[in-house]
């Protein structure tokens, strides 16, 4: 009966030793974090978002293996104030940070904005760079920052990415059609696609036995539209070119984009990276209305109408993402940092304020404990480049609402408009007149939400109101 029991005694020791050792080689990982992020890429021109004229085989590659979400959004219609959300988690309005730096100050408009704004990221601003970083990952931004006003060289950039979290930089900025530079011209790399993704895969490569968080920020499909001529070609020799939303060059500077993803996504599946990589895709604002249109939505980039601010948004992590879905829940950019700090358990904590949201349970297809009803916009300020006047904006469930403020302001008729997205998603009938107590909730929630995030607004332009009026 002894030997009986001490037999069991050295089998259960056994045992435990055995599941303590594997519990030990199945030690848990940390994801490593990809961020890739166009410049004016629009909702549609992406092959899994309906486009039939752009080429993106790769990019679609990832939402077939990932979720593809059809109500995301940026945290601004213009690329400054939403590259300010990724790196934060906040809205641009309580960073004061809501135009495109360095912006504009126009002098002969009916309204003044604002002009103490910020013109850069300010420093005591915790990034996801800063938080990645103190939780012992190894960083790296390549691209487009475009949260500071200097230009070259970048290193001296008080406000650069190197002093914000990330160790590994370099910044590029959008090309000149007077300025292009003569490698550029030999390299036919005229908006540095070719060089971020050298770049990142020369990251990739050194950092690929430890965590890495890596931005790769693309200066395309922005202005001046350049690209390869043998490309732009072959779009324009293709069927659909005659249409007003296809362009041939936008068509080749997107192909371009795309193998850039093909690159960095072979590269991480030839290091066996890729499952085990989070990998988010998306664009900064909506994609030009001049240059093509955003069918299905209304307007585009600088605009708060969905063409402004409705943006493609694909993520992929097949260890986690078992289940490819096309997610109906609506998102924003500023949701980009709790999530990530989540997932690689970063310091997502209570006490530092946010405004995005964790959306990792739609990972495992559980939107349903996502509680988001709203998102919020403010533009105080006159856009040139699209005639956007200054607004504000929010989506409540399926309804969105924009308030004009220079009729605000001035007492003017045609203060809001207010859409049902699910019904009209190109905002194409005004219910403000139709369903005025929805319309004064929203204004409600409006107001409240601009005195919440303590955003700065226009006022009256005495030198000119009189005129205006008349």
């Amino acid at each position: 009966m002894k030997a009986s029991k001490t037999n069991f005694f050295y089998v259960v020791i056994f045992i435990n030793i055995f599941l303590i050792s594997c519990q030990k080689s199945r030690k848990i990982v940390p994801p490593n974090v990809l961020i890739i992020i166009a410049d004016d890429l629009g909702w549609s021109q992406i092959g899994c978002y309906g486009s039939t004229f752009y080429e993106t085989p790769n990019i679609d590659k990832l939402a077939k293996s990932g979720i593809r979400f059809s109500n995301a959004y940026s945290a601004a219609s213009i690329c400054s104030p939403t590259r300010a959300a990724i790196m934060t988690g906040k809205y641009p309005a309580r960073l004061d940070l809501t135009d495109f730096i360095p912006g504009n100050f126009p002098k002969n408009k009916p309204l003044l904005t604002p002009d103490n704004w910020q013109k850069y990221l300010p420093l005591d601003e915790v990034t996801i760079g800063e938080k990645m970083e103190a939780s012992g990952y190894s960083t790296g931004f390549f691209g487009k920052w475009h949260l500071s006003k200097e230009k070259l060289p970048p290193e001296s950039l008080p406000h650069n990415p190197s002093k914000q979290g990330f160790k590994e930089t370099f910044v590029t900025y959008k090309p000149s059609r007077n300025l292009i530079q003569k490698w550029q011209i030999e390299n036919k790399d005229f908006h540095n696609v070719d060089t971020i993704t050298k770049r990142g895969l020369k990251f990739i490569e050194q950092n690929k036995k430890v965590p890495f968080l890596l931005v790769l920020s693309h200066n395309t499909i922005h202005d001046p539209l350049l690209e390869n001529q043998e490309l732009i070609n072959k779009y324009q020799n293709k069927q659909g070119s005659e249409k007003k939303e296809n362009n041939p060059t936008i068509g080749a500077m997107i192909e371009t984009l795309d193998l850039s993803v093909g690159q960095i996504v072979k590269k991480l599946k030839n290091l066996k990276l890729f499952d085990n990589t989070l990998l988010i895709f998306c664009s900064d604002n909506g994609g030009k209305h001049k240059h093509a249109s955003q069918k299905p939505f209304k307007k585009g980039k600088g605009w708060l109408y969905e063409g402004g601010i409705r943006v493609p948004l694909i993520i992929s992590w097949p260890r986690k993402i078992k289940n490819p879905l096309i997610s109906k829940l609506m998102t924003s950019s500023i949701d980009f940092l709790p999530t990530i700090l989540n997932v690689t358990n970063s310091g997502l904590d209570n006490k530092s304020v946010y405004d995005g949201i964790d959306i990792s349970p739609v990972f495992s297809d559980k939107s349903n404990l996502i509680k988001r009803d709203e998102l919020y916009w403010h533009y105080p300020h006159y856009h040139s480049g699209s005639g956007m006047e200054p607004a504000s904006a929010m989506r409540w469930k399926d309804y969105k609402l924009i308030q004009w403020h220079e009729p605000t302001i001035l007492n003017l008729e045609k203060q809001i408009e207010l859409y049902n997205l699910k019904l009209d998603p190109g905002e194409k009938n005004d219910l403000s007149q139709v369903e005025p107590e929805i319309a004064i909730l929203m204004r409600n929630k409006l107001k409240n939400w601009i005195k919440e995030v303590d955003a700065k607004m226009p006022k009256i332009n005495k030198a000119k109101v009189v005129d205006f009026k008349n």
